[in-house]
């Protein structure tokens, strides 16, 4: 379950009303907002790499509930797709022409539907070590044993997206699909404008809203209460704090709505 944006973004207001902080407009949440759940994103594999040097060293606890390095890849799960690349080509490659941007990438099968048809798992070397084993007779390699190097995509307007080179080459019969971390989407708090100026939220539901939910776990909410407000100046020891002040500022909302 994601972390409802209206839910904290009243929070905040609320919070920084009662420190007498003054108003944070939609444009300024939206843009804090981006950043603090790209901060949270980023954190999770420097965190889950520490947990599974604990596991390794059999001090990770494995119970049920309580094994942390499970927890962070769970988090995960909503960022984690295989993606279908398309051949390109111009530049005899297979690039990302999806929406989503990749963050990382993970295991590629090149399937090469000839006779016999071949799936295989794709390795990536370097540009040097590409180099020097496709040119060698002895260790080039095979459609059961292909190796890739990330590039850039080559079609207008795509030129950030990740492509990769494959060799032996693929062809367009051929297809080539990657298991990936993508970016978060920015969450944004949409709204319309009421008949005396004010911001009015407009639901994600609701047809033509540009609100967008953080795509983080709820578990996350506190956190990314917390983390905004650091920003906005406000410093918050005790996540009891937060919980109040959510309760509140929701109670605040359903009011209005009656």
């Amino acid at each position: 379950m994601a972390v409802n944006v209206n839910t904290v973004y009243t929070t905040v207001l609320y919070i920084l009303n009662k420190e007498q902080r003054g108003y944070v407009t939609p444009a300024e949440f939206n843009s804090i907002a981006d950043l603090v759940q790209k901060e949270i994103f980023n954190s999770y594999f420097p965190d889950a790499n520490q947990q599974n040097r604990k596991n390794q060293n059999n001090t990770e606890n494995d119970t049920e509930f309580f094994n942390m390095f499970k927890d962070i890849a769970y988090k995960l799960y909503p960022f984690e797709k295989e993606i279908a690349f398309t051949y390109d080509s111009a530049n005899n490659s297979f690039y990302n022409a999806a929406s989503d941007t990749i963050y990382k990438i993970g295991e590629v099968i090149t399937t090469y539907n000839g006779q016999p048809k071949y799936q295989s798992i794709t390795q990536l070397v370097s540009k040097k070590d590409f180099d020097k084993i496709t040119r060698s007779k002895l260790t080039a390699p095979t459609k059961q044993y292909p190796l890739f190097i990330t590039t850039n995509a080559t079609p207008t307007g795509l030129e950030n997206q990740l492509a990769l080179v494959i060799s032996p080459s693929p062809t367009a019969a051929d297809s080539v699909s990657v298991n990936c971390i993508t970016n978060p989407t920015s969450p944004i708090w949409g709204y319309n404008i009421g008949a005396l100026g004010q911001y009015e939220f407009v639901d994600a539901s609701i047809v033509g809203s540009t609100t967008v939910n953080f795509q983080l776990d709820i578990s996350e909410q506190t956190n990314i209460i917390i983390n905004i407000l650091k920003y906005f100046g406000v410093v918050i020891n005790d996540p009891t704090i937060i919980d109040v002040a959510a309760q509140e500022a929701q109670a605040t909302e359903v009011n209005k709505k009656s």
